[in-house]
């Protein structure tokens, strides 16, 4: 493989040497990640709130500065995707399949099982429940994924510099440092957590496939199935890979959001209609009155509370941390042509209220079958936690098998950006890395899935990617920084030349 980078070898030996440990001692992987991970939460939660509202508080400045007005790319260049088509696209990567899962069982268990801050089951707790589901899945996420996003598109379209993490701090660390060690240490740590991530969700997501067949089919659930609907589902993701950005992700993008709507809306009809409604205007009004508090919420003098914390928001945080190299990466590269206003808008509060609105309609139709007492949906596996709300609504079965459909084409979507942007950061930041570097990073993430769901290994490995969320965070303070700094001095240079011309037409008349 050509134009191959050190990058390649230093990750692809750190993810094997994992996947050994991973196979052959997944209980002590699983011990020592743990505690790394526990302390981290415990310890550093208060840096994670903070840096959380942070990015978010800079998102926000960006939107009315300025430095709006600056186009992710040359003056002349056009968008090359339309608007649906970027917000499938930005859906798809960001969110994928988890959000079919987690809009039933996340409300289903705050609500009843695990509730933040009132009794399990009282209609306090109901309230809560989508309202720390809106908070979670909300504007905090997309800030954490509009920074890195924002920053590598401003520097790859706008400076011309490769599409890597690295190349963002040369302003502040100068070239030869950040072309040297210190940048491809940068770039393996943002590869890492990349194939990681992946690898966790490809083997998560094809128990979860297994799962909705099985409790629809009854067909087996077992590893073997496991492995049959990774390989089929890998054979998918590289073919939509060779085909290129502009075709397979495009077009599978912009389907799954088509069914994914449908989806949503049949459910809506055949659902509790009203109570959706309802429960959609209370909950996004607790959602504002309450952003603050739950964003800086501790509970430094309640133990029950914070490890509720924790457990929830803590992790999410640094779980959205570590997919930000991924997804930010992703996104920058079908970003440019557009102005850093209409970019900032759209990933922040676009992908925000599709999440409100399915979390709205998949999330009160399991609370509502729980409260009167249908079925008892918190005794469901988080696998058919979708599939068992369904079953008690009108064409249920045909809403399943869409469901289906949609978490399969969410598990090839993220597999297949993930393929690009790790072809990216192992080709020098090429935006249009060979095929071949795609479909090896995609062999080597299905078979590291694969080997860990096997031996068990699956919670080891998603620790060490909360365990990457740490030093990466470090890393996104540093390009808002770098970002800053270089978009100042360009405004600098801008207002000279304004200054220039000026004076020069005050001199001569006939220049103006």
């Amino acid at each position: 493989m050509r134009n191959v980078s050190s990058v390649f070898w230093y990750a692809l030996s750190i993810c094997a040497v994992l996947v050994v440990w991973g196979a052959i001692a997944p209980e002590h992987l699983q011990t020592v990640s743990s505690k790394v991970t526990t302390y981290i939460s415990e310890a550093f939660g208060w840096y994670y709130l903070l840096i959380i509202m942070i990015l978010l508080a800079f998102c926000i400045f960006l939107i009315f500065s300025r430095f709006g007005r600056i186009k992710l790319g040359k003056e002349s260049d056009k968008p090359d995707f339309s608007l649906p088509t970027w917000f499938a696209m930005l859906f798809s990567a960001g969110m994928g399949m988890g959000l079919v899962f987690w809009t039933t069982a996340e409300p289903i268990s705050h609500a009843f099982k695990s509730p933040p801050g009132a009794e399990a089951g009282s209609n306090e707790a109901i309230k809560q429940s989508l309202q720390y589901s809106f908070f979670h899945w909300g504007i905090h996420a997309w800030a954490v994924y509009g920074v890195v996003a924002l920053v590598l598109a401003y520097f790859k379209f706008r400076k011309g510099l490769p599409g890597l993490i690295s190349a963002t701090l040369i302003p502040i660390f100068g070239e030869k440092s950040m072309r040297g060690l210190p940048g491809k240490l940068i770039d393996t740590l943002a590869v890492f957590a990349t194939v990681v991530g992946v690898a966790s969700t490809l083997g998560f997501g094809s128990a979860q496939i297994n799962g909705g067949l099985a409790y629809l089919f009854d067909l087996p659930s077992n590893f073997g199935m496991q492995l049959l609907i990774l390989a089929i589902s890998t054979v998918l993701f590289i073919f939509s890979a060779w085909s290129g950005i502009g075709k397979g992700i495009k077009y599978l993008s912009n389907i799954n959001m088509g069914l994914g709507f449908a989806l949503l809306l049949l459910l809506f009809i055949v659902g509790p209609t009203l109570y959706i409604l309802n429960m959609f205007t209370t909950t996004l009004g607790s959602y504002i009155a309450n952003f603050f508090d739950m964003s800086f919420r501790l509970s430094p003098l309640n133990e029950k509370g914070r490890t509720w914390i924790d457990n929830w928001t803590i992790f999410y945080w640094a779980w959205w941390i570590s997919w930000a190299p991924f997804v930010g990466i992703f996104i920058a590269r079908i970003s440019k042509g557009r102005t850093i206003k209409e970019f900032m808008l759209g990933v922040l509060f676009v992908p925000a209220l599709v999440c409100f609105i399915f979390f709205a309609v998949f999330g009160v139709s399991a609370l509502n079958i729980e409260q009167n007492g249908i079925d008892a949906i918190s005794n469901y596996s988080l696998e058919t936690t979708t599939f068992g709300v369904l079953q008690h609504y009108p064409l249920g079965e045909l809403m399943s098998l869409v469901t289906i459909v949609v978490i399969a084409i969410f598990f090839i979507t993220s597999a297949d950006s993930a393929t690009f942007v790790l072809g990216m950061l192992s080709t020098k930041g090429s935006i249009n890395p060979a095929n071949s570097v795609k479909i090896v990073w995609g062999l080597a993430m299905s078979a590291m899935a694969a080997i860990i769901v096997y031996f068990g290994g699956t919670q080891g490995l998603q620790n060490m990617l909360i365990i990457a969320a740490l030093p990466f965070s470090i890393v996104m303070l540093l390009m808002g920084g770098s970002f800053y700094k270089a978009a100042k001095k360009e405004f600098a240079k801008g207002t000279k030349r304004k200054e220039r011309k000026k004076k020069k037409q005050e001199q001569d008349p006939e220049l103006s």
